[in-house]
């Protein structure tokens, strides 16, 4: 199967669009009652136009995504195959999962609440294979706009941050326990954050930390002044990535996505930070190439990223990389 895609030549764009934040966190999560019940429920999904282009959905293919969230790509990929029957959507959130069930009620659609490594294990040893597979790893607008589940630094609530809430470890669990040298390693590993010494430092300090805005507000005393977003933004990452083992859990999963492709399949993976991207790079290259033992063929080079049209109206794209293969027809296929 040919692809031909008029987005190969913006896979090198980039955007200069950040969110201005202010530093103060008072400002940042004095928000109201009524602004967070405007602002909660409502996920759009990112790079659609993209993401239909590169897996180039066709009527009566099954499809497989990892991450169906609130169903937003799900719903345009669907429109295309018209076989809702073939279409297995998967998310570790129940909150998603009885979203989809709403959304997708009488259409047949297979449902697993799962984490995606586990959910792909179990559909290969079904001996499942699907012409199109999507995974979007990053977390939906209900999660970051939600202060009960833990996750936005502008937003007070418990410390929680776990995806599938019948895990036990939180947030929280990691700030109180966790020895300054280990949350210094967290926090550098999975945020990249250059203070990491000094914050572990202040929360070992400041301990029990029971809520987003304390943490928030500690973290900030590492960063005085300003910046263009919340100086807590890495450490939130981090502690995210820890509670939800999200590295871990991708590395089991890539190759097993791999595995689920049909000949002729299309995956598509959106990332949205550089540690996660750099999994996905190096998966799908070490199984692409001008070898006789190459499995997929590139169909990006380089991550696609949003344009300017999309980020204006949904700036939490900005950070979105997408990447995509096809799975190569061998002989006989």
């Amino acid at each position: 199967m040919k692809h031909t895609n008029k987005n190969d030549q913006n896979n090198s764009q980039t955007s200069s669009n950040k969110l201005s934040l202010d530093s103060s966190t008072e400002h940042l999560i004095s928000v109201s009652q009524s602004e967070q019940r405007l602002t909660t429920g409502i996920h759009l999904p990112v790079l659609v136009t993209e993401v239909l282009s590169y897996l180039n959905p066709q009527k009566g293919e099954s499809y497989l995504d990892l991450t169906a969230g609130y169903g937003g790509h799900a719903t345009k990929i669907l429109e295309r195959t018209l076989q809702p029957q073939e279409a297995v959507l998967v998310d570790r959130d129940h909150n998603a999962i009885d979203a989809l069930k709403q959304r997708f009620a009488g259409d047949r659609v297979e449902l697993i609440h799962d984490d995606f490594a586990s959910a792909a294990g179990r559909l290969l040893n079904q001996g499942r294979q699907f012409d199109i597979i999507l995974a979007d790893l990053g977390v939906s607008s209900p999660h970051l706009d939600s202060a009960s589940r833990g996750f936005s630094v502008r937003l007070d609530g418990p410390l929680d941050m776990r995806m599938d809430q019948t895990q036990s470890l939180t947030a929280a669990d990691i700030v109180n326990t966790y020895s300054a040298g280990e949350l210094a390693d967290l926090i550098r590993r999975f945020g990249e954050e250059p203070r990491a010494n000094r914050i572990a430092r202040l929360i070992e300090a400041h301990r029990p930390i029971t809520t987003t805005a304390q943490l928030a507000h500690i973290v900030a005393k590492a960063w005085p002044g300003h910046s263009k977003q919340h100086p807590a933004v890495r450490t939130f990452q981090a502690l995210r990535i820890a509670v939800n083992d999200e590295l871990g859990i991708l590395s089991r999963a890539l190759p097993l996505w791999i595995r689920l492709l049909a000949p002729g399949g299309r995956l598509a993976v959106i990332s949205f930070h550089s540690l996660e991207d750099r999994l996905v790079k190096q998966a799908l290259q070490a199984e692409a190439g001008d070898r006789y033992d190459a499995q997929l063929q590139l169909l990006t080079k380089q991550p696609v990223m949003a344009g300017d049209i999309e980020l204006v109206s949904n700036p939490r794209a900005r950070s979105a990389k997408l990447r995509a293969a096809v799975k190569i027809k061998k002989k006989g296929e």
